[in-house]
This record gives structure tokens, C-alpha cells and sequence, in this order.
């Protein structure tokens, strides 16, 4: 069987690039979002140096984990031409996934200011992410097919 999504992008050197770049696609989509969400991420921002790439870190096994699945089924079907196509076909299903991972974060989060403006914006974080797929699944899969520099 082909090589997990946590072996593939989830080891060094691959992982920091990864981090990285999932980082500027939140930061991207961010920008294209109303006031309250574009002030809600700098608060989160502000907390800490670092949160948002250190929470990308902590979580990034775990979305993995919830892609895998998602890699499994294109690799033995292979019913689009790229493991990114699949994604975005089923974008609502991976949207899920992907928040399932950090519902379970936000319920066990000791930052506070964090965990209330995330469940202020649950409700319209799953269009958020659906729209996010496109850029993400092209990044992973970029990580993907390039070689470690």
C-alpha cells in the first residue's frame, strides 16, 4: 500500500513546510472573510506568538488521520486525476472531518478568548473550510510530490 498522508507530509523535513504553508493558506483565506472574522484571527493571533502555526503543528497529525481515509479511496479508485480533485469533489464531507478535529481541540482548549470565538464562528466555519479546500488539497499535494529540499 501506498505510503500514509502522516508519513508523506507529516515527518521532517516535509512537516515545518507543510506548517508553514497551510499557515499562509488560513492567512489567505482569512483575508477574503468579513470584519468579524478578520478581527476574531488577529485576537488569536495576538494571543501568542506563534498560536496559529503551533495549533497547525499540534492538529496536523489528526488531519491527516481524517484525510487518510479520502487518500485511500482515490488511490484505490482513482476517479479523478488528482488526489486534490477528490477532495474538492467532496468538499462538505472533508469540510466535517477537518472540523471534527478541532471541535475536539475547542472543547479541551485551555485558551479561553480562543475557544469562544471559534464556537462563535462554527456555525459558518464548514463553508469556510469548503471554500479553503481548493488551496489546501494543492499544497498537501504539492508536499506531496516534491521532493524533501
Amino acid at each position: 500500500m501506498a505510503s500514509t498522508l502522516v508519513e508523506l507530509l507529516g515527518q521532517d523535513p516535509v512537516r515545518p513546510r507543510v506548517v508553514t504553508d497551510c499557515v499562509t493558506v488560513i492567512d489567505a483565506q482569512v483575508k477574503t472573510k468579513g470584519l468579524f472574522v478578520k478581527t476574531a484571527y488577529g485576537t488569536v493571533k495576538a494571543l501568542k506568538k506563534g498560536f496559529v502555526a503551533n495549533t497547525v503543528d499540534a492538529l496536523l497529525d489528526d488531519w491527516l488521520g481524517k484525510l487518510q481515509p479520502h487518500y485511500e479511496k482515490w488511490t484505490a479508485a482513482k476517479t479523478t486525476p488528482t488526489f486534490s480533485d477528490y477532495l474538492v469533489a467532496r468538499g462538505g464531507d472533508v469540510a466535517e472531518d477537518l472540523l471534527s478535529v478541532t471541535d475536539a481541540r475547542a472543547e479541551k482548549t485551555s485558551h479561553t478568548t480562543a475557544k469562544k470565538l471559534y464556537l462563535k464562528m462554527r456555525d459558518s466555519a464548514k463553508q469556510n473550510v469548503i471554500e479553503a479546500i481548493p488551496e489546501l488539497s494543492r499544497t498537501l499535494e504539492r508536499h506531496m510530490t516534491t521532493p524533501a529540499k
